[in-house]
């Protein structure tokens, strides 16, 4: 006989992934109603175009390495570096890029304003995809051996 989970039930998780030679990665970890919680590792490159997100706030945590966020505008740098973290909130305009010397992992965590889904879009508005050639996506290439998290 299944067991019924309650809705309200905690979802353990973990955060290890491969490490990477090229591109970026997401890995899915937990999600509720209202929150996400996403591992991000980046070989090379980020979020490269500026944009925001118009119905999250979202927190991004510097696991391993560093990244040059870009906030409003191209001028308006902040490094971020292992340990640290940056919040931003919903319509904030923003890019990334891993600007240490090895992998940047990162772990994601969102939280949806209310109903509805959550959407991308450039400074103008107009809708942006995370995937698209406009935010410099590149072939997955992961690094054979241990990854982040293994023993």
């Amino acid at each position: 006989m299944t067991e019924a989970v309650s809705i309200n039930a905690p979802t353990f998780f973990d955060l290890k992934t491969p490490y990477l030679d090229q591109g970026r990665s997401r890995k899915n970890a937990a999600a509720s109603e209202v929150m996400t919680v996403v591992g991000m590792v980046y070989a090379e490159g980020g979020e490269n175009a500026m944009h925001h997100h118009e119905n999250e706030d979202h927190v991004f945590l510097i696991m391993q390495g560093e990244a040059t966020f870009h906030i409003e505008s191209d001028d308006n740098v902040r490094v971020v570096k292992k340990y640290d973290g940056v919040m931003i909130p919903q319509g904030v305009n923003y890019w990334f890029i891993s600007s240490g010397d090895e992998n940047l992992v990162m772990a994601r965590v969102g939280a949806r304003h209310h109903e509805g889904r959550i959407t991308r879009a450039f400074p103008d508005g107009s809708p942006f995809d995370g995937s698209s050639e406009a935010n410099k996506q590149v072939e997955l290439i992961v690094r054979p051996g241990p990854g982040f998290g293994d023993a």
